[in-house]
C-alpha cells in the first residue's frame, strides 16, 4: 500500500507540474517558459519523485516504465496492475487539480496539453510519425532508465539520468504530439478534454507500452 501511494503521489506530481506548466506558463503573455520550459518541467518533477519517494517504490510514475520494468526482470508481474492503477489515479487526481486552476480565471481548457496526430497534433505531423516517435521516445527512455538503474552503474546518479531523459525527450518530440511516452499522462488529460482526445488515445497507451517492452527485451539481452 505504502508503494502504490508513492506511485499515486508521484504520478500526479509529474502531471501536475509538467502539464501544468504547459497549460497554464508556456504561454503566458511575454514571459512564458515556452517549449523548453514545459520540456524542464516535466523532467523536474521526475527528478524529484526519483530522490523523495524512490527508495519507497521505484518512482515508475508510468504504466509503461513499470511494464518495460517487467520485462526487463526487474520487477514482478503481480506489482504491474497495482502500480498501473495507482498511477492512473494519481494522473487523473492532477489533471482534476489542474482543471480546476486553469479555468480559475474563467477560460477555457482548450487542449489541456492532450496528446494528438493529425490535426491535433502541435506541428500537424501524421499518425505515423507519432507512433514512430512514441515508440522510439519511450524505447530510449526506458534504456536510460534500466541502464541508470543497473547495480553496475554509478551509484545516486540515475534520478539525474532519468530526469535529463524525460527533459530531452520533451525538447525533441512535443511538436510532433505533445509528448506522452506515460499513459498515464495521456489518460489524465483526455478524460477533461475528451471527444478527439479520447478518440486517439490508443496511440498513447498501446505504442509507449510496446516500445518500453521492446527496451526490457533488449536491455535483458545485452546484460547477458
Amino acid at each position: 500500500m505504502k508503494k502504490n501511494l508513492a506511485e499515486f503521489i508521484g504520478t500526479f506530481w509529474l502531471v501536475l507540474g509538467g502539464c501544468g506548466s504547459a497549460v497554464l506558463a508556456a504561454a503566458f503573455p511575454e514571459v512564458g517558459i515556452g517549449l523548453v520550459g514545459v520540456a524542464l518541467a516535466f523532467g523536474l518533477t521526475v527528478l524529484t519523485i526519483a530522490y523523495s519517494l524512490g527508495h519507497i517504490s521505484g518512482a515508475h510514475l508510468n504504466p509503461a516504465v513499470t511494464i518495460g520494468l517487467w520485462a526487463g526482470g526487474r520487477v514482478s508481474g503481480g506489482s504491474i496492475l497495482p502500480y498501473v492503477i495507482s498511477q492512473i489515479l494519481g494522473g487523473i487526481a492532477a489533471a482534476a487539480v489542474l482543471y480546476i486552476i486553469a479555468t480559475g480565471n474563467g477560460s477555457d481548457i482548450g487542449n489541456f496539453a492532450a496528446n494528438g496526430y493529425g490535426e491535433h497534433s502541435p506541428g500537424g505531423y501524421s499518425l505515423t510519425a507519432a507512433i514512430v516517435s512514441e515508440f522510439v521516445m519511450t524505447f530510449m527512455f526506458l534504456i536510460v532508465i534500466l541502464g541508470s538503474t543497473d547495480d553496475k552503474a554509478p551509484q545516486g546518479f540515475a534520478g539525474l539520468a532519468i530526469g535529463l531523459a524525460l527533459t530531452l525527450i520533451h525538447l525533441i518530440s512535443i511538436p510532433v504530439t505533445n509528448t506522452s511516452v506515460n499513459p498515464a499522462r495521456s489518460i489524465s488529460q483526455a478524460l477533461f478534454v475528451g471527444d478527439w482526445a479520447l478518440a486517439q488515445l490508443w496511440v498513447f497507451i498501446l505504442i509507449p507500452i510496446l516500445g518500453a517492452i521492446a527496451a526490457g527485451v533488449v536491455y535483458k539481452f545485452l546484460k547477458k
